[in-house]
């Protein structure tokens, strides 16, 4: 079973993001920050803590309000935040993406299938025989059928997190986003959530995926954006990125992860 409802890439963007910027009091987040993807395509976004990554995914998925920029779905109306922006704008934003977040964020009190219904229900009005039956067949692609009427103090981390990518699939969205999506397992269960996010990647999804895992950035990515300062310093094709950066700071970058007893 394809997951995808996307499809292949065309030249025509789906999401533009354009001159976008954030402060935080007196600290900048971020200064610029332009990103253009395709349908189909899946662009990584690598960077040191404290550069402005989340904060780029959070604005995209309108779980933050960005001081200035614009952001542009399938070529319809610009959401320009210069001027003031509602809650009916930011509800725009979240029926076009879905967030895969670290920390699971998945309702404690709620079985894998409730919370995984729960999107379709609420946000999509999907009646629920129909949800239910699309959440299982979602599991099942996972492997997590048998766990659908656990609760997720029941699962280890890598469960809990390949529920988290369902409960995205579920909304059926136009691009899914990734924030670190393994930084708070266990080494040994980082790869059975990457499998699954590259099974999505091969199978034409569109994806921002925020990770400090270089090689599957350079497996996965379409194209690669390091950002530092709150900027673009360097983006490029993964072969360029990882092997042949043109930015003395991307280089410096990518030696201190790849190379750490330096």
């Amino acid at each position: 079973m394809s997951l995808s409802n996307a499809p292949l890439s065309d030249e025509k963007p789906l999401l533009e993001v354009r001159g976008l910027h954030k402060s935080f009091g007196d600290h900048e987040v971020l200064k610029s920050i332009d990103l253009s993807v395709k349908r189909g395509e899946v662009v990584t976004i690598i960077g040191p803590s404290g550069s402005g990554k989340t904060t780029v995914l959070r604005s995209l998925n309108g779980l933050e309000t960005p001081d200035g920029g614009e952001i542009i779905f399938d070529g319809g109306p610009e959401l320009d935040f210069q001027y003031p922006i509602g809650n009916d704008h930011r509800y725009a934003l979240r029926n076009r993406s879905a967030m895969v977040f670290q920390n699971y964020n998945l309702f404690p009190h709620k079985t894998v299938l409730q919370n995984v219904i729960e999107g379709p229900l609420r946000v999509r009005k999907t009646p629920r025989d129909q949800a239910i039956a699309e959440a299982d067949a979602l599991l099942d692609r996972v492997g997590l059928l048998a766990k659908r009427d656990q609760y997720p103090y029941q699962l280890s981390g890598g469960q809990q997190q390949r529920v988290g990518i369902v409960r995205a699939l579920a909304l059926k969205p136009d691009l899914l986003l990734f924030d670190e999506p393994t930084s708070a397992l266990d080494p040994e269960l980082v790869g059975e959530v990457l499998q699954v996010i590259k099974e999505l990647a091969e199978e034409g999804w569109t994806m921002v995926v925020v990770t400090h895992e270089l090689s599957f950035a350079r497996q996965v990515a379409d194209e690669v954006l390091f950002i530092d300062g709150g900027v673009v310093v360097e983006r490029g094709a993964p072969e360029t990125i990882f092997t042949k950066p043109a930015e003395p700071r991307t280089a410096q970058f990518l030696d201190r992860l790849l190379n750490p007893l330096h």
